[in-house]
């Protein structure tokens, strides 16, 4: 291998630049922007703002503005009421309170018990029993979720969990098959070695966990927190089915007040699904850093 020199050399076509910046400039000539490829994708990109957009004008309207007009032109006068009469609709503190519960405890849930059968799982892939399990757990991604809906919820109201702490432990059982299989990618890139002189210093394993393997694995965390998060956030099948008392349903069950056998208040529901949505924009943009290293490196590893 070739060492270059400590100095720069100088060439007699281009004495005031040093060889190797021209030789590192000239590695770079095979590499060409395709601006047209890269102005599609960014036409792409911007196209999703058009959606939110249409939810933004159509929350603003009154209904005869909605019913003049095409569906993108801007309000004039802008209704900023329509937030406040979908807030009373909806009973929105109550609703949020009953999804902010829900959401809340199957986040918890799933980052403590996805991480830890995935750190069991991959601590001892040389036994049969586990292999056997992990195979168990991504089996269960091939069965169609509506295919088992009608017996879990006959069980869950056998067992008396017909309420939004049966949700949550749906939500939990739920995501533990695609959970695991991204823990598992991830636990087997930390070096074994770690756990070994904390073992050696007498922890237990639990202690090994919960010191050394979970607080490595907040790339990952936040990854499926977010996927959690959203499941849980914007489910409307399992607390529309599940939970018996009105009273403590959850917003997106709860907006479909707006929608009558004949007519939709398209003002009103779309004001809430602004409301709804402020939620999961917030949690994204603060845990998007963490979300996307986590699946980088789960991927790598």
């Amino acid at each position: 291998m070739t060492a270059f020199p400590l100095t720069a050399r100088r060439t007699p076509h281009d004495p005031d630049r040093p060889a190797l910046r021209r030789n590192n400039r000239s590695g770079r000539e095979g590499y060409k922007v395709n601006w047209w490829l890269t102005a599609l994708m960014l036409v792409a990109s911007l196209t999703v703002l058009l959606p939110l957009y249409f939810t933004v004008a159509m929350a603003l309207k009154s209904p005869d503005q909605i019913g003049t007009g095409t569906g993108l032109a801007w309000p004039s006068p802008v209704n900023w009421e329509n937030f406040g009469a979908a807030y009373v609709a909806t009973d929105f503190p109550r609703a949020f309170m009953s999804t902010a519960f829900v959401t809340v405890l199957s986040v918890l849930g799933s980052l403590a018990c996805s991480s830890l059968v995935a750190y069991a799982i991959a601590r001892n892939w040389n036994r049969r029993f586990f292999r056997g399990s992990f195979v168990y757990l991504l089996s269960a991604m091939f069965i169609p979720f509506p295919v088992i809906i009608l017996p879990l919820i006959k069980q869950t109201a056998l067992l008396g969990l017909d309420n939004p702490g049966g949700v949550v432990f749906l939500h939990v059982l739920g995501g533990i098959s695609f959970n695991t299989l991204l823990y598992i990618a991830f636990v087997r890139s930390i070096p074994v070695e770690l756990e070994e002189s904390a073992r050696l210093d007498g922890a237990t394993t639990w202690q090994v966990f919960r010191r050394i393997i979970f607080p490595l694995l907040a790339p990952m965390n936040a990854t499926v927190g977010i996927f959690a998060f959203l499941g849980s956030w914007n489910d409307f099948l399992l607390p529309q089915m599940m939970i018996a008392d009105p009273a403590l349903q959850t917003l997106p069950v709860v907006q479909m007040l707006f929608q009558g056998e004949f007519n939709t208040n398209y003002s009103l529901a779309f004001a809430s699904y602004l409301m709804a949505m402020a939620p999961t924009l917030v949690v994204y943009i603060l845990a998007q850093r963490w979300v996307l290293s986590g699946v980088m490196r789960g991927a790598v590893k």
